[in-house]
């Protein structure tokens, strides 16, 4: 789709002789700018609904976050407004609710993934993209365009800079990778040419950080939500006029590639671009716990489902992850229900104690139950296996007559390889929404999401999405 760019720069690598390589920057704001409903295949249209939706069912979930309620009333006094929607509450400005939302969809662990680039894809480019709708009266087609968009730009920038060598030197992506890809949507709403999207991507690389120092704390959850707040100045600047440097990605001072890798795999932004979408690979998690995991809770809740051995009868319960797995999640203490989605012994026993793992597993009368407790410290075994890599897990239930089950699971339910269906991302929609929008905007949604290229104005949705 895309054709090749005019742009060229430098790229410098370790002192090493340059090369002329195309700017990915060009290509990218290239696709962005030309991207069209005749452009947009029809299952990927379908797809980026599903990520609409699940982030939307995400973003009320997060009110299950003790923090969230100081996090919604510090945006609205920093920056107070009636123009946009914050979801599952009320009114406020461009800038409230893109950093409102952002937190929200994030809040309790279960938005999207991406795992090649180790990125939460949705938190930053629906709030971009649904706060600018609403400020310049977008339609549902012009809406599902951008976020496909956005969340393009956000994987390919996110395989450009070489997950391996940017986290070994301690950056989280989404405030990065997600900044870019906020400014993409912000950009196709406002309806930029190719070179307004280059300055726009420009504007969000001057924003783009995100440290993992923050990992185990809810400031993590603020680089997302800042993410999506970067793009929104960075497309709004653009359209104003303000220019930026044409290669943010591949400059030789400064460039993101630069600066956050070790020049990283520039042509991954734009290999089969247009035609190979990268948006395919994000993964949707159905359990409010950490990426990592995912696989793990999938292996226990199909155990549950299909065996019928009481906690009681367990004499051990032996995970082994991987070395990475385990330094995030082997030893998280769960002394409340932030750290707890993000303890692999206590998510194991309170899976296999109550069959199911919802929000419910993590309030604090689970946290503090006695038994559960004795069962997590006493049964629970957390190990490194360094055969494993990234989220896989191996599970070995023994029971106190000896008999036992082993389970090795690389692939989590929600990965692209075991996807949620639409009547899977619905049903959690409902579940979320329910309580907090009430039965009929919640049926609304559904039906506005599932047809929003027929939505005349943004509008008809977030009125609907605001709390009843």
């Amino acid at each position: 789709m895309v054709a090749r760019c005019r742009g060229q720069c430098e790229r410098r690598i370790g002192g090493a002789a340059s090369v002329l390589t195309p700017n990915p920057s060009e290509a990218l704001a290239e696709f962005v700018a030309t991207l069209s409903s005749e452009r947009l295949p029809g299952h990927i249209g379908e797809r980026v609904k599903d990520l609409i939706l699940d982030a939307l069912a995400s973003a009320l979930l997060g009110y299950d976050a003790r923090e969230v309620a100081t996090v919604v009333a510090v945006v609205d006094d920093l920056a107070p407004g009636t123009i946009a929607t914050i979801i599952g509450g009320g009114r406020g400005s461009v800038a409230a609710a893109a950093l409102a939302n952002g937190y929200l969809i994030t809040a309790v662990t279960v938005c999207d993934i991406h795992r090649p680039s180790a990125c939460h894809v949705m938190p930053e480019v629906l709030p971009a993209a649904l706060a600018a709708s609403e400020l310049v009266g977008s339609s549902g087609r012009d809406l599902l365009l951008a976020v496909a968009a956005g969340a393009e730009v956000t994987t390919r920038v996110g395989l450009a800079l070489r997950n391996d060598e940017f986290l070994a030197r301690g950056w989280h992506m989404p405030g990065i990778s997600g900044s870019l890809g906020g400014a993409a949507a912000v950009g196709r709403v406002m309806g930029l040419d190719q070179r307004g999207i280059v300055h726009a991507l420009g504007i969000a690389g001057s924003q783009a950080t995100g440290s993992y120092a923050q990992l185990r704390t809810p400031a993590i959850k603020f680089q997302q939500a800042r993410g999506a707040l970067a793009g929104v100045l960075a497309g709004q600047f653009a359209s104003s006029g303000l220019r930026s440097a044409p290669d943010i990605l591949m400059h030789p001072d400064g460039g993101l590639l630069r600066t956050h890798s070790d020049g990283g795999f520039p042509e991954l932004a734009t290999r089969g671009l247009g035609d190979d979408w990268e948006l395919e690979r994000i993964s949707l998690r159905p359990w409010p716990v950490a990426v990592h995991l995912q696989p793990l809770v999938t292996s226990l809740l199909e155990r549950t489902s299909s065996q019928t051995v009481p906690p009681g009868d367990i004499a051990e319960a032996r995970i082994e992850l991987s070395q990475a797995a385990y330094d995030m999640h082997g030893r998280v203490e769960y002394s409340d229900r932030f750290s707890a989605r993000l303890s692999a012994p206590y998510v194991t026993g309170v899976v296999l104690h109550d069959g199911e793992c919802g929000l419910r597993q993590f309030h604090p009368d689970r946290l503090h139950d006695r038994a559960l407790c004795a069962f997590v410290e006493e049964r629970v075994r957390v190990l490194v296996n360094p055969d494993l890599r990234g989220s896989s897990v191996r599970v070995t239930i023994t029971a106190f007559d000896g008999t036992g089950h082993t389970d090795h699971r690389d692939i989590a339910k929600g990965d692209p390889e075991s996807p949620l269906s639409r009547g899977d991302i619905e049903s959690k929609f409902r579940q979320a929404a329910m309580a907090v929008l009430g039965p009929v905007a919640t049926e609304r949604v559904v039906q506005l999401v599932s047809h929003l290229e027929d939505v005349h104005r943004v509008k008809e949705l977030t009125e609907c999405l605001r709390k009843s």
